[in-house]
């Protein structure tokens, strides 16, 4: 009887010594785990920062957004958009040109219909701070004009750039044609105008980004001739080529002729695609 009562104690013995150090080492896998995880994360973070400090690539960079809203019932709505910008740098240098269409029929009758193309140079005195070289044409046919254009010289300022955002502010002196549809309506054809430019975007996660794009064009001399525009977009990685998203444009003419409303204002989902 003492035998067994002595293995039935020896065993449980070892069983609470085998427990216990079993225990031990699953405290120090866990333990060894969040080290690894602590030195995984301040490693992506040290390599997402060292990516930001490369020179810009030098091969073209290209988005293309295609966006469609349909509405059917007692009106039957249909909006097309396209927006493309493609991207080269080089040493100190770098061009850009962009792209923004729209078209749209409300019961098959043509309600939208614009174009507006921007092609940009930059030359960069140091990280921060670059010459630029702007010229943009513009075609809305339920505008006042029948077209606008602009080309001049600028500056652009990168005020703030991390691994999660980036702000950049920029300011143009431009000659501006605007060809109105009516004569004789007040509205300047040719003048010399100013215009400033805001460009922020966030990484709000590692697939969640927003944009921000506002400008305020002016003229010299009439200070009630000035537009604004306002583009605010939030997008989702889809995978490493293709992002859905959403937009709000926002396109304003302070003089306009009668009949016209000065804002046009849209709204609209999209796919976009980068390579």
């Amino acid at each position: 009887m003492k035998k067994i009562v002595l293995s039935t104690l020896l065993l449980s013995t070892l069983a609470l010594t085998a427990s216990a150090e079993v225990a031990k080492d699953q405290v120090k896998l866990k333990a060894d785990i969040e080290a690894a995880k602590a030195e995984k994360s301040k490693a992506e973070a040290s390599l997402k920062a060292l990516q930001a400090q490369l020179p810009p690539n030098e091969q073209v960079m290209t988005t293309i957004r295609l966006g469609y809203i349909s509405t059917t019932g007692n009106t039957e709505t249909e909006t097309f958009s396209l927006y493309a910008d493609a991207k080269k740098a080089w040493n100190k240098h770098n061009v850009s040109l962009v792209l923004d269409g729209q078209y749209g029929s409300t019961d098959s009758t043509e309600t939208v219909n614009k174009v507006f193309v921007e092609g940009n140079y930059g030359y960069s005195f140091i990280a921060s701070l670059s010459m630029t070289a702007v010229a943009g044409y513009k075609n809305d046919k339920f505008s006042s004009y029948n077209y606008q254009s602009y080309a001049g010289p600028g500056l652009k300022w990168l005020t703030y750039k991390s691994t999660i955002q980036e702000l950049s502010l920029e300011g143009s002196i431009l000659y501006a044609k605007d060809d109105a549809k009516a004569a004789n309506t007040g509205l300047e054809e040719s003048y010399g105008a100013y215009r400033a430019k805001l460009l922020y975007s966030l990484n709000i996660l590692d697939n969640l980004k927003f944009e921000q794009e506002a400008s305020f064009k002016g003229s010299f001399d009439e200070s009630d001739n000035y537009f604004i525009f306002s583009r605010s977009a939030l997008s989702s990685k889809i995978s490493d080529m293709f992002s859905a998203g959403v937009s709000y444009k926002v396109d304003y003419a302070n003089l306009v002729l009668a009949g016209i409303k000065q804002q046009d204002n849209t709204l609209e989902a999209f796919l976009s695609i980068d390579y």
